[in-house]
Formats: structure tokens, sequence, C-alpha cells
């Protein structure tokens, strides 16, 4: 029996029940109670704690926190980011990106709405509400899920269980401001709480302009959204209940290396379940949740010249994602044995239209599903000081594409490839499995830590079912056109990664080097053998659209390799120094070439100076050339560069603050090398040319908290 036919109605009940039950927020482990040998945290808006390993070294205080919480969460070491808008960063971790990377929401885990990615995971985190990003460090344990490298989950601001019997309110609030682009955010949480109830209220709202660089301004860049939202939970003996539900509006925002704007995402997350102890030594995880993504974009709201009559386009895109977990573990937290199973059904649906022509439209991605269903064991113990966390994972997954249908004034070569698409499998069931073993010594200032993995990633519905050539590619943003290969295998990849954590008084220092070898690597590889010949009906749509030599996904050989680190360094109790670097090479290893958007070298330093209630300091950012490029996919060069910026901070009264700086204080001209490039005709950045960095700017934000 096909796994959506066995679990759609299921989870459908399963998620009415835990929403409509009296419920208790999971709101996750404290940072002090993470693991920081597993898990670097980003601590945003939380209150400062004592400098931990785990989150000095991407301290937020120090920025003026972007709208796009990707660029925060690049801060960790190993991190870098595609930009492709204010709203649309992908976070790369170790040179992975897109779907290679787990991004989860309060640990809901969902499927993107637009085909381009203009939605990553994150951009339904707003800055100005997250508490705290966690990165697993290196390889997500298969607890988390699959994933081919690392996992990210931003958490966002929510009510707190106290110590007393009676309700008491929690707030929440914090506003900023920017004047590179004249933007603003203002985000609270309005909460009641007691040792057994717990109810709180989110909201916030983002506006921003054009951001203006040294020499211009970069139109289209200008957006807005809105989020708003409740939860509620319930606390007993034996553990929680709780229930949440979200509703994030997007509106009209640009999106410059893209083809299309956004004009609206509006999607709403629903979810709800317990997690606690039913016994000693005994917890239970339950967990069902539901997205749903609507989504719009257009090449005439926002972009200037605004397309003519007949390239106008139109696309609406729809996501459903349902969800449903369940663990049970067998000891304590640092001592277990966790045994679970969990299951991912997703349903996606784009349409292309002409909105000057009703009778011009295309299912580029008609009724494209994806159903997962997965079971783990994972074993956390020592030996002695030895400590150690082995885990295995099985998943099946099943994919299919319903029959495109077509205007009648959609050209013939669309038609052919459509008739074809329809002749076709249009399926493809896979089943994978991974491993992952982490092994790490305490018991003095050094902690030696080792990680041997096997993960895997089945090829996405895009990269599988795209039977229409267009520049959908999951965020690639690069002007190439793509199109699918239903004969795709998974990913595999073999990881090994060693380092050590050192920590003492006044020194923290966390190096790791790594290398992965990936089995069938997915990329963009030339359509056939005659690339520029238009010997084909793929290449004749494509030409149509301006490319002669589109690109098909294919499976390759690869392998990535690199350095990173972090470190603080505390010279004085009133001083404190702290960094990142980050190195990582990715090759080809079937053919003679560098893999596709793998970021340069790049360093971090920032020193603060605190002494009671007010704190001054700056960083220093620092990116390498990247002369290593993509032949096959005719990547061009990136130049290095450097900025500086300052940042100060003073504590009015307890929960009180007021946070301000100057960002690219040099105004430094630069473009960052995983930057997209340009589709804006009326813009002071040439068509084809990277997005600049943000020229100089002053910034200022006020946080409150009781």
């Amino acid at each position: 029996m096909k796994i959506s036919h066995l679990l759609r109605t299921t989870l459908l009940a399963g998620c009415t029940l835990s929403i409509a039950c009296p419920a208790l927020a999971e709101h996750g482990t404290t940072p002090e109670s993470r693991e920081d040998t597993l898990t670097d945290t980003i601590i945003v808006t939380a209150q400062r704690r004592e400098t931990m390993a785990s989150d000095a070294v991407a301290a937020p205080r120090q920025i003026a926190l972007p709208a796009d919480a990707a660029a925060i969460a690049a801060r960790v070491a190993g991190g870098d980011i595609f930009g492709n808008g204010a709203l649309s960063g992908q976070l790369s971790y170790r040179g992975l990106a897109g779907e290679r990377v787990l991004g989860r929401i309060n640990g809901q885990r969902f499927a993107t709405g637009g085909p381009n990615a203009m939605d990553p995971p994150l951009h339904y985190a707003p800055s100005i509400l997250v508490e705290r990003i966690d990165v697993a460090r290196g390889v997500a344990p298969v607890a988390e899920g699959p994933s081919l490298g690392g996992a990210i989950n931003a958490e966002l601001v929510q009510a707190q269980f106290t110590d007393s019997a009676s309700l008491s309110p929690q707030m929440r609030a914090a506003s900023q401001y920017r004047s590179v682009d004249d933007s603003y955010a203002v985000g609270a949480l309005a909460a009641l709480a007691s040792n057994q109830w717990r109810f709180g209220l989110v909201a916030s709202r983002e506006q921003g302009e054009d951001y203006r660089f040294p020499g211009g301004t970069a139109v289209g860049t200008s957006f807005e959204r809105n989020l708003y939202g409740v939860h509620a939970g319930f606390q007993t003996g034996a553990g929680e209940l709780f229930v949440e539900y979200r509703r994030s509006e997007t509106d009209p925002s640009g999106n410059p290396p893209f083809a299309l704007d956004m004009v609206y995402f509006d999607t709403d997350f629903v979810q709800g379940g317990f997690r606690g102890q039913i016994a000693e030594d005994v917890g239970l995880t339950v967990r069902f949740g539901h997205v749903a993504v609507r989504h719009l974009m257009d090449n005439q709201t926002l972009r200037q010249p605004r397309a003519v009559p007949a390239q106008a386009r139109a696309s609406f895109a729809e996501a459903d994602t349902m969800t449903a977990e369940a663990a049970l573990r067998l000891g304590s937290s640092r001592a277990y044995l966790e045994v679970g199973a969990d299951a991912e059904l997703t349903d996606r649906f784009v349409t292309i239209t002409n909105p000057t022509n009703a009778a011009f439209f295309i299912d580029s991605q008609p009724n494209v599903r994806s159903d997962r269903i997965g079971a783990y064991l994972q074993w956390r113990g020592s030996s002695g000081s030895a400590q150690f966390e082995l885990g295995g994972r099985v998943d099946r997954i099943e994919q299919s594409a319903g029959t495109p249908q077509l205007g009648a004034a959609v050209p013939m070569g669309p038609r052919g490839l459509a008739a074809a698409f329809i002749a076709s499998g249009r399926q493809a069931d896979d089943t994978t499995v991974d491993a992952v073993a982490r092994l790490w010594i305490e018991g003095g200032a050094l902690v030696p830590r080792l990680t041997l993995a096997r993960k895997t990633r089945v090829p996405s519905v895009l990269e599988r079912f795209a039977w229409l050539p267009t520049e959908a590619s999951f965020g690639l943003a690069d002007g190439n056109i793509y199109v699918g290969n239903q004969t795709l295998k998974p990913e595999v990849a073999w990881i090994a990664e060693a380092g050590f954590d050192f920590a003492n008084d006044w020194l923290t220092l966390r190096p790791t080097v790594y290398y992965r070898r990936i089995e069938d690597f997915i990329q963009g590889t030339p359509f056939d053998a005659t690339p520029g010949v238009i010997n084909s009906p793929v290449e004749m749509v494509a030409s149509m659209s301006g490319d002669t030599t589109p690109l098909m996904f294919r499976n390759t050989d690869a392998e990535l390799y690199g350095a990173d680190l972090d470190f603080v360094v505390r010279p004085l109790a009133s001083l404190e120094l702290a960094g990142t670097a980050s190195f990582v090479r990715g090759q080809r290893r079937d053919i003679a070439d560098d893999l596709y958007r793998i970021p340069p070298a790049n360093l971090r330093l920032s020193a603060t100076w605190a002494t009671g209630d007010l704190s001054l300091g700056a960083e220093v950012f620092a990116a390498a050339d990247q002369n290593r490029v993509s032949l096959t996919n005719s990547e061009l060069p990136g130049d290095g560069y450097a900025t500086v910026g300052l940042f100060a901070r003073y504590t009015f009264a307890e929960g009180l603050a007021i946070e301000a700086g100057v960002e690219n204080l040099l105004d430094e001209r630069y473009a960052p090398y995983l930057a997209g490039r340009s589709r804006v005709g009326a813009s002071d950045v040439p068509v084809g040319e990277r997005l600049p960095g943000a020229g100089r700017g002053v910034w200022a934000r006020l946080t409150a908290q009781f």
C-alpha cells in the first residue's frame, strides 16, 4: 500500500485531535541544557547570559538584526549565505546549502512554497522574534530527520512556565531602525503563565525600502512582512501538552536575482503534541503538524521596468506539508536509548500564467507529491570519560507528479514537452539508510571529538519532475535554465570530522577539520553533448526564454573538505576578543572541475569592552578571493573584501536596553561571492552583476523584557 494512502488520513486525524485538546507548548530546551559539544547556539533576543562557547562567537547584539534570519545563522563557524533578497537568504554550511541543510522553525519541518526557494525555512523566522538559533555542529543526529549535512532550527520567543501557581504577565518587545534601507522592525510577545499554564501572543511587522550601497541604490530590494500567532501550554507531573498557530504574511518584496518578485506568501503553521516523562526514566514525545503555503510571484508588481505584455508572468504556487513524529526515550538526558518514527507528506502545485492573456497557463509542477516515512534508533552513553552518540535511521520515500494542463495560447514547443512528460513514468521510490557516530572525551579543559557518518538526500521533486525548462533551481539564482531528470539517484555522503574544544578561564578554542565524499551528487550539467547547438525540443524551448545552453540535473561525484574554528579570548575581565574562521573546498571527482557556489575562506573578528551597564565594540569581517569556480556552470570568480562595524549597548534598567551601531563604517563597495545576480533593469546595479553589500549606515534597537 502506498505511503500516501496509508498515512494521510491518519495525520489529518492526529492534527485535529492535538489541536482540539488543551495543550502545552514544547518551547524547547533552554540553551543551558544543550550539549555545546554537539550544537552551536546563537542567542538573539534573550537576556545576556554568562558567555558560552556556543554563542559568544556570533553574538547578534554586534549587528543590526537583518530581516533575514539566515544572515544571523551564517555567523557560525563554517557558515555563509546565499543572498537572494532581503527575505530569501539560504544558509550555506560547510559548502552545502538548500535542501541539503535541514531547516526547521520551532522544531517543525516543512516544504517551502516557492519553486525557486523564495521562502527557505528561515524566511518564516523574523529576526525580531527569534530567541535563538541552534545549528547541529557538522552532522545532524539521526533523531532530527534526514539531511545530507547539518541542520538548523530557529526558536521564536514564547511564554515560559513559572514557579508560581497563579498566572502572571510576561512581556518581551523589541524595535529597530536601520538607515541603509530605511527599514523598521517591531515585534512583541505578550503572555500569561503559571507553573501549569501558559498562554502567549506573538506579532511582528517589518518593512524596508531599496537599500543603498556606495555608488547607488539596489532597486527592487524593498520588503514587507507580518507575522502573528498564538500558543498555549498545560504542564502536569507527567509532561507537557502544547499547541501553537502562526500566520506569516509576506507582502510585495523584491528578489532581484530572480525573474519574478514576491507578490505574497500567505502561510499558516499549526502544530501540537506532548513531551514528557510517562514513567521514571521513560520519556515520550509526540508531535503533529501542518503547514500550508500560498504564493504568488510576478514581474509586474515591483519589477522595474515592468515586463512587456508578451513576457508578463504571474506564477501561483501551493505547498502543503503534514508531519507526525513519535519518540520513546529510555534513560536520562546523558545516557539513553531512543527509538522513534516520523512521517512527512508534501503536496506542491505550480502554475505559470500571463496576467494579460487568460489563455496562457502552464502547470509546471502539477500535483507533485513526496511522501516519506522513517524510523530511527539513537543511543547515547559513556565509557569512563569517553562519551558517544550512535544512531541509525531508515527512510522510505515515494514521489510522483500529476499531468500538466496547458492553455490554448501556449506554443507547440512546451506542448510537446508536456506530452512527453505525461507519457513518462512520473514516479520514483527510494529507500535510504543513514548512520552517525559522534564521540568525545570529557573530564578536563580539552575535549577531543570525532564524527563518522553516512548521510543521504533524495532528489527533490523539482530536480526529478521539472519537465518545463525554467530558471527554477531552488535558489541558485544564477540565470541558468534547468530541467529535471527522473533517473536521478539519492546522494550519499561519507563524512569524517575531527577536532577539539578547549576552554579555561581566559580562552575558548574549537577547531574542526572535515572531509565529505559524496556519491551521486546532484548538479546542473549541460543538457547534451553539444551545448549551444539547438538540436532538441528542450533546447528549443529554453532558447525561447533566452538560454541556448540549458542544464539538466544529473548525478555526479564530489568531495568537500575544509576546516573552521571559533574562539573567545578574555585577556581582561572587561575585554573579550572573539572570532570565527572558515575554509572549504569543493571539487568534482568525476571530472576536473570545482563544485558550484562554494563560499570563499572568511574571517570574523570582534572586540567588546564592557563595564557596568555599558559595552562598546568593533567587528571586522573579511572574505578572500574565490577563484576556484565551476567551469561546467560558467561560474565567474569573486573578489575579496573586508568591512568594519561599530556597536554599543547601554542598559537603562533590568530588562530595558538600547543598542546602536554603524555598519560598513568605511563605506566599502563589495559584492559577496554567494550573492545573487541582479535581473532588475532600472537599478544602479548592472544587469548580471552580483548584488553589492549594503553601504555605510546606522542602526538602533530598543529591547524590553519583564
